[in-house]
């Protein structure tokens, strides 16, 4: 048996309980927020042993931005397959919906996300993202717009700026459908004039 052989069902099985674990985060944040939620609670929901637990994360805050970061890969990924698919400003709407079902569950869940994907020390990781979703459509999409460095920048951070503050500001009460609509609105704006070229 090659180490390779060997070292497959130990990946996997590291892979299913760092799923487990931060599905039973998710949950938790859900259910009763981010002042009820403890290590040894996201360990018991997750089916693990605390010490488990631990040989995976540092604490809460580790799982959270790992749980914060897997939503925001995942979303990144589902918005470079659209545009690949379909560069073109029909497409906006499919992926300010991407963006927002990356932030899917209660206004404080999605708060509370946020934050761990900017929290202290983690400043680049919008950047990382931006830089991933450029590589994962360099030579794949044929976009009917050029990107510059700085219209690419805007693309790629307006709308999530907006939802980390409408994120940050739940007392407004935003209709998501209607912030939807607005997005779009503001999305499609900027490519269509992307669009017409330099002025």
């Amino acid at each position: 048996m090659t180490e390779r052989q060997r070292r497959t069902p130990r990946q996997a099985r590291s892979e299913s309980t760092i799923d487990a674990i931060l599905d039973a985060t998710f949950q938790l944040l859900e259910a009763d927020g981010i002042d009820r939620l403890t290590t040894n609670r996201i360990a018991e929901r997750a089916g693990v042993s605390i010490g488990t637990l631990y040989q995976y994360f540092a604490g809460k805050h580790d799982i959270l931005a790992a749980l914060a970061q897997r939503r925001a890969a995942s979303v990144r990924d589902a918005i470079a397959e659209t545009v690949i698919e379909r560069p073109d400003i029909g497409s906006v709407r499919a992926i300010v919906r991407s963006l927002m079902k990356g932030v899917e569950g209660s206004p404080a869940t999605g708060q509370v996300l946020f934050e761990a994907l900017f929290q202290k020390g983690k400043d680049g990781m919008l950047a990382h993202h931006h830089q991933a979703f450029l590589a994962a459509i360099a030579g794949r999409a044929r976009l009917e717009i050029a990107l510059t460095n700085e219209s690419a920048f805007v693309l790629t951070h307006a709308a999530v700026g907006l939802l980390r503050a409408a994120a940050a500001e739940p007392d407004l009460a935003l209709d998501p459908a209607k912030l939807e609509d607005e997005l779009v609105r503001l999305m499609e704006a900027y490519v269509a004039a992307l669009a017409q070229g330099p002025r």
